[in-house]
């Protein structure tokens, strides 16, 4: 579906421009011939030039106004887009936080955090859930392991996952990096093997199957009510009426998978996008129409160029009035939907 409306955008942006040209040119070369047939038609054609001029003039300062809102109002979404992204950070952060007292607790079944540490230390949870790329052996070593750990395990990767600024980099470093920004590629990898979904699944969903092998009654009251303390921090309106719990901990799950990790990238999207194609082909014919219909006119007027420049002039100035006439209303449709 969205390839096709993308196909459809792309037909719709094309067609106007090569109609338009078409017309231009036809225009062009009418001209020249009637021209060429009559001498004193380039008396028409000079006479012509101060409505072309006014014509030009009226075209600049629209497209110019237009170009000028349209930045001045994709600032201020940037502006409020760098804010939403600080709080978006600065929820991962406290999920991350949330993610190293998890890893760091009694929670696991004993030898777990062991046997992770010493056999799997640089292995990543990506690397596990594409292993199917084979790009991998470790992954493939791990998933031939016969583990003694009732599939938590895996839980513990995509927690350690929680922790990583790098998809590559499996080690952790001895203290946690808080960036200022996460980058994009670790962003789009916490989105693409859903991470969060494992609270939901252990805690939630399945808890009944790993009450046994994941035991956070096991936890010291300081860290849960840390925990609880970083959620709140988090999203109050969420999380006010929660304990700690497996019912919090699937909710939280839910909730980074859900909300964070989709706002954190779409407003980093926003930060990073480029002006619209329709604003830079309007830039583009604003410098166009300046060149050709106002300084060439004007020159030719002022220093006896070849009448030529004014057909130039004349054809791409009608060939902008047909191109408006017949995209205008494509353009407000991109524009109220966009």
């Amino acid at each position: 579906m969205r390839f096709t409306t993308t196909i459809a955008r792309t037909f719709f942006t094309v067609l106007p421009i090569l109609l338009a040209g078409i017309v231009g040119m036809a225009l062009a070369i009418f001209l020249w011939r009637k021209l060429e047939n009559n001498v004193e038609f380039s008396l028409t054609l000079l006479d012509l030039a101060p409505i072309f001029i006014g014509m030009s003039v009226l075209f600049v300062f629209a497209l110019m106004t237009y170009l000028y809102v349209t930045v001045v109002n994709l600032k201020k979404l940037r502006q409020t887009t760098k804010q939403a992204i600080h709080s978006a950070t600065q929820k991962m952060h406290n999920i991350r936080r949330i993610a190293e007292i998890l890893l760091n607790s009694n929670i696991w079944l004993p030898g777990l955090k062991d046997y992770m540490g010493e056999d799997f230390e640089v292995l990543t949870f990506f690397e596990v859930k594409d292993f199917y790329k084979g790009k991998s052996k470790l992954a493939i070593e791990f998933l031939q392991e016969n583990h003694n750990f009732n599939e938590t395990e895996n839980f513990y990767l995509e927690l350690k996952s929680i922790l990583q600024t790098q998809p590559k980099n499996g080690k952790l470093p001895d203290t946690i990096n808080y960036p200022k920004n996460y980058g994009a590629p670790i962003i789009e990898k916490w989105i693409q093997h859903k991470i969060g979904s494992g609270l939901w699944y252990f805690f939630g969903y399945k808890f009944t199957n790993f009450k046994e092998a994941l035991d956070i009654e096991n936890m010291p009251e300081r860290h849960q009510n840390k925990i609880m303390a970083l959620a709140m921090n988090i999203d109050a309106q969420v999380f006010e009426e929660n304990s700690f719990n497996e019912i919090f901990l699937s909710k939280l799950g839910e909730y980074i998978s859900k909300t964070i990790l989709p706002d954190l990238y779409k407003e980093r999207s926003v930060k990073n996008s480029v002006l619209p194609q329709r604003v830079q082909l309007l830039a583009v014919l604003l410098s166009l129409l300046i060149l050709v219909g106002l300084l060439a006119p004007l020159l030719t007027l002022l220093l006896g160029l070849p009448i030529l420049v004014l057909i130039i002039s004349y054809s791409f100035v009608c060939c902008l009035f047909f191109y408006t006439a017949i995209a205008f209303y494509q353009f407000l449709k991109y524009e109220i939907t966009d």
